[in-house]
């Protein structure tokens, strides 16, 4: 079986699919190995394929401030993305793009073991939670599977598009630390 550091090796070094010529760097899941609650996005934009890191520029101060809004931190929860590339000009993942980086995400999953699993935007709800998800009528709503509550919210770059999504998504942040402190004992 994988360990973390076997995933991380494996992504660097990974060469499945036409993202790997034009990818920068891979990026790499980041936030607590023990996390009860998993953020995935569709992929890396163009600064975290610069940085390898996910959630590093405009769409990542967004996250922050949704984080901190409902007092959760970086370092206590798990981010990471469906794709581990950048697609060239932002566009969507292709199909083929998702299924050879979705052994890297199950891996993660795995290992993680989260309770709470939250897709941030369409692309990813679609692939994660249903392929017919619309997340505009279903953002906040609640799927189970394995022992494991999954929603999904606006992705940060649907805010930056329309700042008027911030307040809902602020109450679906606040939804996912209630549902947190429903389904998991007080630390």
């Amino acid at each position: 079986m994988y360990t973390w550091n076997d995933i991380e090796q494996h992504i660097t070094v990974c060469t499945c699919c036409p993202l790997s010529k034009t990818r920068h760097l891979p990026v790499v899941g980041r936030g607590s190995r023990s996390a009860d609650i998993m953020l995935i996005a569709e992929a890396p934009g163009g600064q975290e394929d610069q940085e390898g890191i996910p959630f590093v520029g405009r769409s990542g101060k967004i996250l922050d401030e949704l984080l901190e809004n409902c007092s959760l931190t970086r370092e206590e929860i798990y981010i990471t993305n469906i794709l581990k590339c950048h697609p060239p000009g932002n566009r969507d993942p292709k199909e083929e793009e998702k299924e050879a980086c979705f052994p890297y995400l199950k891996y993660e999953t795995y290992l993680l073991k989260p309770k709470i699993i939250v897709c941030l935007g369409r692309v990813a709800a679609q692939r994660i939670i249903s392929p017919g998800y619309k997340i505009t009528r279903q953002h906040g709503t609640w799927t189970y599977r394995k022992d494991c509550a999954l929603t999904a919210v606006y992705h940060p770059s649907a805010i930056l598009r329309d700042p008027a999504k911030m307040e809902e998504t602020k109450a679906d942040f606040m939804e996912i630390v209630r549902k947190r402190d429903e389904l998991l004992p007080v630390k």
